[in-house]
């Protein structure tokens, strides 16, 4: 990018706080403004003093960064393909398998929009495949077919230098591919949320080995789609419902009784998905009558096989939010204990055992399951409820017990606790499906708000 002279470097503006006073130092490069702040008045006079010298001896200043061009870093000595790839290989031991196969997604189409388009005679789809499935996947980039190297190496050649990040134009189209699906529709806030987390650590990795002087992206709330946490109560499922679903499941020729079982724990137990499937016999105390407990120590999330260390489809993972080794108890409903009691029968199954295992043995298929529900669902539901959200994810089991728990005065703190999550997660994710409490709390408000006996004595 060509620099600028337009410049014009400020005051030192002292800050008095209690801890020591802090020495800021301001500069306006083309209109935009810049700052930095400083520790000690010498360190803010040095720099500013370089700025100076930079006007005067007539260096151009980097309208992006704001500074000039001896203090930008040699962005053009290593290409973005380069640069994405060697962060992915950092960040793959320490990330899990959903993160790595999420990090691959989001370069890709980052590679995708600042290379401008694909190969001759190649179309995006294979395109972005060489690039997800192996240009940004460590175990299997060493691993790929001719083809698919031949297209990396055209990446490789047309890929620009991470000096393409000093132009807000470029930043901007990587912005907006981001935003976007194949079909030019916007895509889910959720997606574009996670796409521009990863790449803030991608442009937070270059700051750090001084490839980039600072973040390119934009900044603030504004700058990113606000994402609804709440749950949609239309999501929940009634009692009816949901006992004609488990059903028609438990009457299944095949594995019906398991894949009940399985549904019922999230249902009554609030567990998610991928806790539920890495459940072993051990882990439930059931006794003959009454409430058992369930013992959830471990995740079992599916990623796919070629983004696990181990190889399996499923990865391993601790416990949501908390650290190795971590557990939680969860009470089980005296209904759900009955269920699994039945099941560890009718299968035979020992304390080593999967709960809940799939039909070739080994853990539950989410595919499988999914499967399962979606035909229940069509089974069972009127036309009308079955176009609308009612328990449309399978995740909807979860929501509907945790709010059952809120709405039957299990205080919020313990059904955090049960549930795996904080209370300020579960206070914005389920108050609006808190129902049947709005006469109680009217009725407690009325007097202590009525003014009409005050204002009588007063007149």
């Amino acid at each position: 990018m060509e620099g600028t002279y337009d410049v014009r470097v400020w005051q030192i503006e002292v800050h008095e706080r209690r801890r020591g006073n802090s020495y800021g130092v301001r500069w306006v490069v083309e209109g935009e403004k810049h700052r930095k702040t400083f520790q000690t008045f010498a360190l803010a006079d040095g720099f500013r003093a370089e700025l100076v010298t930079a006007t005067h001896h007539g260096v151009p200043f980097n309208v992006s960064t704001g500074l000039p061009d001896q203090h930008s870093p040699v962005a053009s000595s290593m290409s973005w393909y380069d640069f994405a790839v060697q962060f992915v290989d950092t960040q793959w031991p320490r990330v899990s398998a959903n993160h790595r196969k999420n990090t691959a997604r989001t370069l890709m189409i980052t590679t995708m929009a600042l290379l401008g388009g694909t190969p001759p005679g190649v179309g995006a789809r294979p395109f972005r495949t060489a690039l997800r499935e192996w240009a940004f996947n460590t175990n299997r980039r060493d691993k790929a077919s001719a083809d698919v190297i031949a297209l990396l190496d055209w990446a490789r050649r047309r890929s620009p230098t991470m000096d393409i990040w000093g132009d807000p134009a470029a930043v901007a189209d990587v912005l907006l591919a981001l935003g976007t699906l194949l079909d030019g529709s916007a895509a889910a806030v959720s997606s574009v949320r996670r796409h521009r987390r990863i790449l803030n650590v991608a442009m937070g990795y270059a700051v750090q080995r001084k490839i980039l002087p600072n973040n390119p992206l934009p900044k603030g709330r504004r700058s990113v789609p606000q994402e609804c946490v709440a749950v949609d109560r239309r999501c929940l499922l009634s009692p009816g419902v949901t006992a004609g679903l488990l059903t028609w499941i438990g009457h299944r020729p095949r594995m019906g009784r398991c894949y009940r079982a399985y549904f019922a724990s999230l249902y009554y137990a609030g567990l998610r998905p991928e806790e539920a499937v890495a459940l072993l016999v051990r882990d439930a105390a059931l006794p003959e009558h009454g409430w058992g407990e369930l013992l959830v120590h471990a995740t079992r999330p599916e990623a796919g096989r070629h983004w696990t260390d181990t190889g399996q489809v499923h990865d391993e993972r601790n416990l949501k939010g908390r650290g190795e080794g971590d557990t939680r108890v969860v009470p089980a409903h005296p209904e759900l204990v009955a269920i699994l009691c039945d099941l560890i029968e009718e299968y035979g199954l020992s304390s080593d055992d999967i709960l809940f295992q799939g039909e070739r043995g080994g853990l539950l298929a989410g595919s499988v399951y999914r499967r399962v529900w979606a035909k229940a669902r069509r089974e069972i539901l009127p036309e009308a409820e079955y176009d609308s959200p009612t328990g449309k994810r399978v995740y909807d089991l979860r929501h509907t017990c945790l709010t059952s728990w809120l709405n039957n005065g299990v205080p919020p703190a313990q059904v955090a606790e049960w549930a795996g999550t904080s209370v300020a997660m579960l206070y914005a994710t389920y108050a609006r499906c808190v129902v049947g409490q709005t006469k109680e709390l009217e009725a407690r408000i009325e007097p202590a708000q009525s003014l009409s006996a005050l204002e009588a004595a007063a007149a």
